[in-house]
């Protein structure tokens, strides 16, 4: 089985590929490069991340890097931003869906854990996963985050993951933790959903691991 994986600099994702791992016979890693919304300390600790994953995982592993921040752009001119986080995600999972078909992937992990964040209400989990068809495997969404990181600190993954890196300058506020999907069409109206995530999928550069 193959598994495609968006993966971030922090905590959670890298446990949710390590345990998902164990199922899959490849694994590709997808990193969402934020700038200029963050600094290039976060897309070193990506790598360090992915390379330490290729050590400690049984499965074929691959990475990319995706320049998410033109789409992050683009919304945060034409668009509401208190929901940048919620049409953030569903961006990246259309990049996700778009690289399992043409890899031939059947699943995408993510490292939602319920209610942690603004971004992972339940209301908005379900908004966020309306953007494409593909499943989506969420492996740690009933943990907690103690939970998560006593796993992390056994991999290994826990130091990696707290190296200082910039915040996204792209997190509104006030974001929106019960979204509806119908107030988030009319956002994803304003820009061209389908020619952002052609451009941003084209432009994917591979990480040598």
């Amino acid at each position: 089985m193959k598994l495609v994986a968006l993966i971030s600099s922090g905590i959670d994702s890298p446990v949710a590929a390590y345990l998902l791992s164990k199922k899959a016979d490849e694994l590709i890693l997808l990193h969402a490069d934020n700038r200029p919304f963050i600094d290039d300390r976060e897309i070193e600790k990506f790598i360090t991340l992915a390379k330490y994953l290729k050590t400690m995982v049984s499965s074929k592993l691959s990475a990319y890097l995706l320049p998410h921040g033109q789409t992050l752009e683009a919304y945060k001119i034409h668009c509401n931003n208190k929901y940048t986080c919620v049409v953030c995600k569903r961006m990246m999972l259309r990049y996700a869906e778009a690289f399992a078909r043409k890899e031939q992937a059947e699943a995408v992990i993510m490292g939602d854990s319920l209610g942690q964040v603004a971004s992972q209400t339940l209301q908005n989990l379900r908004v966020v996963e309306q953007a494409v068809s593909i499943p989506i495997l969420r492996p740690l969404i009933g943990f907690d985050k103690e939970d998560t990181i006593k796993i992390a600190k056994q991999i290994g993954t826990f130091d990696l993951s707290i190296a200082p890196a910039e915040g996204c300058a792209a997190v509104p506020m006030k974001p929106s933790t019960q979204a509806r999907l119908e107030h988030i069409l009319a956002e994803e109206q304003k820009i061209n959903v389908d020619e952002l995530v052609r451009n941003v999928v084209s432009q994917a550069k591979i990480v040598t691991l």
